[in-house]
């Protein structure tokens, strides 16, 4: 049986939160929450792969006592069991410490992996980091930005679409990849999973004291990544008003801008030609 693990994590609905500007940390609690969109597609890609053989798909996430909501909701779509990463000692963990509280986690509750898989990147930080440095923990080899995943007995095939390069490439088990947001389109969650999970909705919850950290850790003050600053980006837009008849606009349209849109198409766009009657 293949065993897989899952790394979901638990993002707010909205982009735009207040952030507290002494910690440069995002205020949650002012939002719901929901899975990662990066996340549920590595969900989908686990359990298309268990749908053609035996497999065991355990569903990690660190976060509050809500982000247990996520873990139900991969229980529901056909996870096996979840494991909830949460202590006060691991909140506001950057990218790294994230990864090393993953890992630690991961070689207690789940020594005997095979495939690892991650989001490529989550919708509240976008900083692909956390899956190679993962890997890099635990110490085994890594994809990113994969789109097609086939397990092949101790290796396993996978496509990805990178630098305009269509690649196929084989890797040797155990390892991690990291699925494209672009892949593996999620499937509906039908009320029959719901009514499955919660025959056993048991979900394991880890602490940091578990974990062997001790009572003076704290993910905020030990992670290395200081945001010094946190700013919305600003477009600035320019209106221009193009009078006249149709064709004069048309005409005049192409010859103002007709580079940018032919660059914004990837196709190179032509004005029609001037009869002469």
């Amino acid at each position: 049986m293949l065993n897989i693990i899952v790394c979901i994590k638990q993002v707010p609905m909205v982009s735009e939160l207040p952030w507290n500007s002494k910690t440069g940390t995002l205020k949650r609690e002012l939002a719901q929450g929901m899975m990662d969109p990066a996340s549920r597609r590595a969900l989908e890609a686990a359990l298309q792969i268990k749908e053609k053989q035996a497999a065991h798909i355990c569903a990690i996430t660190m976060g509050p006592a809500l982000a247990e909501e996520i873990l139900h909701q991969a229980k529901a779509l056909g996870a096996d069991e979840g494991v909830l990463l949460t202590d006060r000692q691991m909140a506001g963990a950057d990218t790294f410490l994230t990864s090393h509280i993953l890992a630690k986690c991961i070689q207690k509750e789940c020594k005997t992996f095979d495939l690892i898989l991650c989001g490529a990147q989550t919708s509240d930080s976008e900083t692909a980091q956390v899956g190679p440095q993962l890997a890099e923990e635990l110490k085994i080899p890594a994809i990113g930005y994969v789109n097609c995943v086939e397990v092949k007995e101790n290796i396993i095939e996978v496509q990805r679409h990178v630098d305009d390069f269509f690649e196929i490439l084989n890797m040797d088990l155990p390892g991690l990849i990291t699925i494209d947001l672009s892949a593996y389109k999620p499937r509906y969650l039908a009320l029959g999973g719901v009514e499955t999970a919660f025959e056993k909705p048991d979900i394991k919850t880890v602490s940091a004291g578990e974990l062997g950290f001790d009572k003076d850790f704290s993910a905020l003050k030990d992670s290395p990544t200081r945001i010094i600053d946190v700013f919305s980006p600003t477009t600035q837009k320019e209106n221009r008003v193009l009078k006249g008849a149709v064709k004069k606009v048309v005409d005049q349209l192409f010859d103002d801008y007709g580079k940018v849109i032919s660059s914004a198409m990837g196709k190179d766009l032509k004005t029609h030609e001037h009869d002469e009657a």
